[in-house]
């Protein structure tokens, strides 16, 4: 099963079974795959104009090179909400939630941001077809019908999505009717019923080839007359953005997103090396936005908004906005990022450089200006820095520089650089506009040194202040400061009169824990003040995170008997002692590799990594690592041991017929060791991955 969400989970059961019970009855479809009733509401009177609609979609032909989809649609990446994510198909997604999301788009101002679309998505439909083989939609859930909803949603200014599968079945447990078959029959409903958005899946496809299957729908939608906007849902596997941009206005390239750091993470790298099959009327699509549902942090959802933005994809609402927090909606209606989405050029993002987790990725935009993302893969502050020249701007005495997020603009001299939080991201927007000078020079604020500290012993830490603008920082100040009961000391100067083009004012800070401070996590804060030559104030702030750590004892200890730092799952959480399991914790079985059980060690799953601090103290770790028995025979994966941020021992590639490996690390004066599990290439489907036995010599 691939581990990208519970549908996800699904797909890969229901599909493959339904094709090998129809291959064993020598069946291309079943028979409710057939289309018999016509045009109109379900429950309407057959049409004769159907007839053309029954064969299945086995023997459907591609269209002629003039059968192309209508133009003029999603010129812009599509805006808007589908429940999925946060509703599946619980009972509150029904007819009073859609009206409700619809509401909140008007009362909120998400549909001045310029969200349009309200888009419903698996079990709007009965199970079964009527006696016309009509879709008919639940009267539970939508008494007033499809129709109504979208006669509401209209009202407001918006339009209305659907969803339906381009197989027998839909993705659902239930498993509801799919298009296979029935696609001029459905296209006309969905017409009729005034629906503007099709999200079209891949589920229970008989293994009908996929062109195929999403070209008979897009000549039944354009059949219609109606302008439908068309996302292909076939979740990358057929490489749809070498040839879906006749065929469907975006597509996915991923499978399902989950509302966690490694799956954003993951789907966003798979979609990053595509931009250049971006472009009006025909998208890239990573999947919907889990921004709000719970599993990331703020500073990992403004990331998440950030990267999708710059990558011209569509922004599809996931999360139930009844229930959304003010922070929830000051990022998904942040007017500033969705324009550099938004904007007309219709560009995605390129990678300019990613060494290290330190990503730049740029975007042309339609004025001239250039969009620039600094993203930080990793788990602590990172200087991440381009130039004017790298991201292809013309030559000029200074440009100004928007923070998308702060809301506020600076000069530099051409250099692009900040410090930026663990799995955060600076959003910026650059331009040679000749108004550089009436800003503020940028400044970057960074600190030299992890801020790792051992209760009641004094940690060295030194900041530093370096001016980017063309023009002077004047009046130069630095401040450090922690929780209630932290001492935070400079002990070198923390002010400076003027700081002139990349100088730097660097001071040292001692920082303290309270004796018998517990071990975790706890906030900083890094800011410094200044002033332009005309005396505007201007200040730059820098987040920190701070862990009270315990040294690890002398000797040999197992690993998983030790607290980590932080970790990071691709499915789930990390397990001690036992196999990852599924998705809640503790759900993990004895951790078993060819065969072999091991009572001690740590259960993954692709992309993983555990932190552990050693404090310059250990020597050696050592384990048996293995793709674990409970996926036979699927899982790719490699391990790495990392060590004050360099790869200090790696596996390669392990697959489930491979017995446990062992693997052992020098890493002698190291402050922290980080367990490190990656994809083996074939994506992250059932990478669950042991760390067997892993011992820490100290």
């Amino acid at each position: 099963m691939r581990h990208l969400s519970p549908r996800t989970t699904r797909r890969r059961v229901v599909g493959s079974l339904a094709a090998a019970l129809l291959c064993a009855a020598g069946l291309a479809a079943p028979a409710a795959a057939r289309d018999t009733g016509g045009a109109g509401s379900a429950g309407g009177a057959g049409s004769a104009k159907d007839t053309a609609d029954r064969s299945t979609a086995a023997s459907a032909r591609p269209s002629a090179p003039d059968a192309k989809l209508s133009g003029g649609l999603a010129l812009t990446p599509p805006m808007g909400f589908n429940n999925w994510n946060s509703t599946h198909c619980r009972s509150e997604f029904d007819e009073t939630m859609v009206k409700g999301i619809a509401d909140i788009f008007v009362e909120k101002g998400l549909k001045d941001a310029g969200y349009q679309y309200v888009n419903l998505d698996d079990c709007w439909a009965l199970p079964q077809r009527d006696a016309n083989g009509k879709l008919v939609p639940d009267p539970k859930r939508f008494p007033g019908g499809i129709k109504a909803v979208a006669d509401y949603v209209h009202s407001k200014g918006l339009k209305l999505g659907i969803y339906t599968s381009a197989g027998s079945k839909t993705c659902s447990d239930i498993g509801f009717p799919g298009a296979l078959g029935h696609e001029v029959s459905d296209a006309r409903q969905f017409a009729d019923w005034d629906v503007d958005y099709l999200k079209y899946d891949n589920c229970n496809n008989q293994g009908v080839d996929a062109k195929k299957r999403y070209i008979a729908m897009r000549d039944a939608l354009k059949a219609t007359g109606r302008p439908i906007v068309y996302s292909i849902c076939e979740w990358g596997e057929n490489k749809p953005w070498e040839w879906a941009a006749d065929v469907g206005h975006l597509w996915r390239t991923t499978g399902d997103i989950s509302d966690n750091w490694s799956s954003m993470l993951a789907i966003m790298k798979q979609n990053l090396p595509l931009a250049k099959y971006a472009g009006p009327g025909h998208w890239n699509d990573p999947d919907m936005l889990e921004v709000g549902n719970g599993g990331m942090t703020a500073t990992e959802y403004r990331t998440h908004f950030s990267m999708w933005s710059i990558m011209a994809s569509p922004l599809l609402i996931g999360s139930d906005l009844r229930k959304a927090t003010p922070e929830t909606f000051d990022i998904i209606g942040n007017k500033e990022v969705i324009a550099v989405d938004q904007d007309p050029l219709g560009k995605q993002g390129d990678v300019l450089s990613s060494e290290g987790g330190r990503w730049v990725v740029a975007k042309e935009m339609k004025d001239g200006s250039r969009a620039v993302a600094l993203f930080n893969e990793t788990g602590t502050p990172q200087s991440i820095a381009t130039s004017a020249k790298a991201v292809e701007l013309p030559d000029a005495d200074g440009y100004t520089l928007r923070d998308l997020w702060k809301h506020k603009s600076y000069n530099t001299a051409g250099k692009i650089s900040a410090t930026v939080p663990a799995h955060g991201t600076v959003l910026l927007r650059v331009a040679a506009d000749g108004n550089w000078a009436k800003n503020p020079p940028a400044v970057e604020l960074g600190l030299n040194g992890a801020p790792l500290v051992e209760a009641g012993k004094p940690a060295k830490l030194t900041s530093k202040v370096t001016n980017l603008g063309r023009t002077p920082a004047q009046q130069v100040s630095a401040t450090f400061t922690g929780p209630s009961g932290w001492k935070i000391g400079a002990t070198s100067p923390s002010t400076a009169s003027s700081l002139r083009t990349d100088k730097s004012l660097s001071t040292s800070w001692t920082v303290t824990a309270p004796q018998g401070a517990a071990p975790g996590a706890y906030d900083l804060t890094l800011k410094a003040a200044y002033r332009s030559p005309g005396g505007t104030r201007a200040d730059s702030v820098l987040p920190l995170t701070a862990h009270v750590v315990v040294a690890p004892p002398a000797g040999n200890s197992a690993v998983s008997d030790l607290p980590w730092m932080s970790t990071v799952n691709g499915w789930g959480p990390v397990e001690k002692d036992t196999s990852n399991g599924e998705s809640a914790a503790g759900d993990g079985k004895p951790i078993t590799i060819g065969g072999v059980v091991h009572a001690k060690g740590l259960g993954v799953h692709a992309d993983s990594a555990v932190e552990y601090y050693t404090g310059a103290s250990c020597e050696k770790v050592t384990a048996q690592v293995g793709v674990d028995d409970e996926k036979d025979p699927k899982g790719t994966v490699t391990f790495e041991i990392w060590a004050d941020g360099k790869k200090a021992a790696s596996t390669g590639v392990l697959t489930n017929a491979d017995a446990a490996q062992g693997i052992s690390a020098d890493v002698t004066g190291a402050q922290v060791v980080r367990l490190v599990v990656t994809d083996g290439g074939d994506g992250r489907d059932s990478d669950h991955a042991d760390w067997a036995d892993p011992v820490l010599s100290c």
